[in-house]
């Protein structure tokens, strides 16, 4: 709640720790400049309003100056640059989404850009319009959901990872501590990276954290259980549904998610990875207002060296790779599963199996995944599971490979499999930590097994919003193990929402996700670039509308893989 500068809260009593962002910053809004400062110890700077440059002050300097309004911020989630000036993403409220390793972990329920662009009085009238199409673009980015941070934790490198890196890498701020790749807000930190702002620069991570702790339900042998299920969604090729398909040239694919599977037992903790990504394929599914826009595979002469790059870079992260591809056999799906299968041959060292997900499991009959697991089996074996350490955090034992799922989406066909895979996992992780014997399973007890069912139903929906902008469907396959008539018409909603946001929304929130992730920049009097083989029908169609209005002010596009040559556009003149 905003207050009067001379009833601002008092500075905190307890410092950092090393490496800690600070938790209690004030935002201080004069009529001519921005102030952020930490209550803790930490950092603070000033953006002017006129132009958006950015200054770092002393604690002094931060609070000086009166009949200032002042309201209480939650981090400081980066800072972009438009034609007009500089816009400042602050979290403005957070939810409590429980504890990671012992350190609290939040939800972003809100987030506002503070607008440093009066500077807008000196453009064009092409030119503020075009701000203006920008500005609604950062508006829209505001409303990203499934965003996730902590103040003295990283989260983006799962146990087994963070267990093996020195022990003084906690102290170092928690930006450099982190796993880039799942830094939601990687491009927007730049500019406080650049100021030397540590303790105030805040990675945030997109996916889903879902956990359990009921004692009076979940407890085996008298002891509590925790279970945890951790999602970070890759930024390489940020995206939604049908406006981000396949992979880039180096390699990274759309909707591309680790997903760790965490079991707290007596003082054991163990986890188990598995990943989810498009076909590592170039192709697209360019929308036309059917229901199932064709696929399309673009013929590209790097397309053996992109298949090379994405799973070189999966051996380097998880180790060896079995690869579960869970499409159709017929039709558009077949050929692009054909073609995945072609070039998956070429790759040493990496299992490819082919599980016709609609075929086998017909009826919607969930168990008959069991004939993918008895394929898989002894690989999985041979990978050793999951990871183990106890109390002390010495490892007991390690996961040496990884399951790669996949069907089109990545959504329901692979939630419904690795929730399978995951609860095999589950029996045998309680099983050596002693909450089981060898010969029980969670699914002996009703209660365990459904509390464990919600929670991947849950986590299958979540991320279905962030890509598909609807709850997943399939759900009462995990739920129940079968389709039900109410899960077949909250299906049928769903996919009738897909549709809806698919071909009348998802083009200019692909376009909010392009700006903030840095796929292109606004400056002016520079030519338009597309990068590497993404033709211009892979520029959703709001881009596409706002591009053929542009004189002075275009975009350029950050190129997709160094040495490729791109398809250059003149700038255009006239509005289409």
């Amino acid at each position: 709640m905003a207050t009067d500068a001379d009833d601002a809260p008092l500075l905190a009593d307890e410092p950092l720790r090393p490496g800690a962002c600070s938790r209690e910053l004030e935002l201080r809004e004069f009529r001519d400049r921005y102030v952020i400062r930490s209550l803790d110890g930490g950092g603070a700077f000033a953006v002017a309003r006129s132009d958006g440059s950015l200054r770092p002050l002393s604690p002094d300097e931060a609070a000086a100056g009166s009949g200032c309004k002042v309201s209480r911020i939650y981090g400081v989630a980066g800072i972009i640059r438009l034609l007009a000036g500089s816009y400042i993403l602050v979290i403005t409220s957070r939810k409590d989404a429980g504890s990671y390793q012992g350190s609290p972990v939040y939800h972003v329920n809100s987030m506002k850009f503070l607008c440093c662009n009066e500077a807008i009085k000196n453009l064009t009238s092409q030119e503020k319009r075009d701000e203006s199409y920008f500005m609604s673009l950062l508006r829209i980015a505001e409303t990203t959901c499934g965003l996730y941070y902590s103040y003295d934790r990283d989260l983006t490198l799962n146990l087994q990872r963070a267990s093996k890196l020195a022990a003084g890498r906690i102290h170092k701020p928690l930006w450099k501590q982190a796993d880039p790749r799942f830094v939601w807000n990687k491009h927007l930190l730049e500019e406080l990276i650049e100021a030397k702002l540590d303790d105030l620069i805040i990675p945030l991570i997109q996916g889903n954290i879902q956990k359990l702790l009921k004692a009076a339900e979940f407890t085996l042998k008298n002891t509590p259980v925790r279970i945890t299920l951790f999602s970070r969604r890759c930024n390489r090729r940020l995206g939604t549904r049908m406006w981000r398909r396949g992979a880039n040239l180096e390699g990274a694919t759309a909707n591309f998610v680790e997903t760790e599977q965490l079991v707290e037992y007596k003082g054991l903790t163990s986890s188990f990875i598995q990943v989810r990504g498009s076909i590592p394929l170039l192709w697209e599914q360019i929308v036309d207002l059917s229901y199932k826009p064709r696929l399309s595979i673009i013929e590209h002469d790097e397309t053996p060296k992109v298949i090379q790059r994405h799973f070189h870079d999966l051996s380097q992260r998880y180790g060896e790779t079995v690869v579960v591809d869970l499409t159709d056999k017929q039709g558009d799906e077949g050929n692009l599963s054909n073609a995945f299968a072609a070039e998956m041959e070429r790759i040493p060292g990496v299992r490819y199996v082919h599980f016709d997900f609609h075929h086998v499991c017909r009826g919607g009959n969930f168990d008959n995944l069991q004939v993918l697991y008895n394929e898989i089996e002894e690989t999985i074996e041979k990978q050793g599971r999951y990871f183990l350490m106890n109390s002390k955090g010495e490892i007991l034992l390690e996961q040496s490979g990884v399951v790669r799922s996949n069907c089109i989406d990545c959504l329901d066909r692979t939630n419904v499999t690795q929730s399978f895979l995951a609860r095999k996992s589950l029996d045998s992780q309680l099983q050596r930590m002693g909450a089981l014997s060898s010969t029980e399973s969670i699914s002996l007890s009703d209660d365990i097994n459904d509390t464990f069912k919600k929670l991947w139903v849950e986590h299958g929906d979540e991320l279905s919003l962030e890509y598909a902008g609807s709850y997943a469907l399939k759900g009462d396959l995990v739920r129940y193990g079968r389709q039900t008539l109410p899960g077949l018409v909250k299906d049928g909603m769903s996919a009738l929402s897909r549709y809806y946001l698919n071909n009348f929304h998802d083009g200019v929130r692909q376009d909010a996700l392009d700006l903030i992730s840095g796929y292109y920049t606004v400056s002016q009097g520079r030519s338009f670039q597309v990068g590497g083989f993404e033709s211009a029908s892979y520029l959703p169609v709001a881009s596409a509308i706002i591009v053929g209005g542009i004189t002075a002010t275009t975009f350029t596009l950050s190129q997709v893989l160094d040495g490729t040559h791109n398809i250059s556009s003149p700038p255009l003149s006239a509005r289409a």
